[in-house]
């Protein structure tokens, strides 16, 4: 039984001292790669019922835990339908994913177009892992990812951005029509 008992607010106090601290990217990811899986593992602190609540369309709820004034440090709680997910997206900022409850299939993808035409992008996958409960992802800005709930029951994982994406720029990607599409959640508080 895990009796740790770390809050949002103190993940958000050590996020904070980790950044500022922090000289690239490379540091800030590393440092926030553990207190992600303690937040992760102490889920009795801040997870709540509604968090498992999905939209039908597209299968995903999506419920901000925190975020700065100026949108930087966001903290989401993510959740998927069974056999659903997103399709390759990039963040537009790094991000580290930490399981919560069940696993999911991160796909991973590397674009091979030379990024000369606006709208057009084409992707080649370069590998895959499922994440469980306490594993951690961690993608520094431009990484390209697809997620997908392959169970039968609705999982549940913790995601922190150095920026909220929806402010980022970031793109979705179609790759049966090789296209970069902007991506943007209904976010829910």
């Amino acid at each position: 039984m895990n009796t740790d008992t770390y809050s949002i607010p103190q993940l958000v106090t050590d996020l904070k001292n980790a950044c500022a601290h922090a000289t690239d990217e490379r540091e800030i990811i590393s440092a926030v790669r553990p207190l992600a899986r303690r937040a992760a593992r102490s889920k009795a602190s801040w997870l709540q019922d509604r968090m498992y609540g999905v939209q039908a369309d597209p299968g995903i709820g999506v419920y901000l835990l925190h975020e700065e004034p100026d949108h930087t440090l966001a903290i989401l709680a993510v959740s998927w339908y069974p056999h659903r997910g997103a399709p390759p997206h990039d963040h537009g900022t790094w991000a580290v994913v930490a399981g919560v409850d069940g696993a999911e299939k991160n796909h991973f993808f590397e674009r091979t177009d030379d990024r000369s035409r606006p709208g057009h992008a084409e992707l080649r996958k370069v590998g895959e892992k499922v994440f469980q409960a306490g594993d951690v992802v961690a993608m520094p800005k431009g990484v390209i990812h697809s997620v997908s709930n392959e169970t039968d029951v609705v999982t549940v994982s913790l995601h922190i951005y150095g920026k909220h994406v929806n402010y980022t720029s970031r793109s979705q990607y179609d790759l049966q029509r090789k296209a970069q599409l902007p991506f943007i959640l209904d976010v829910r508080a």
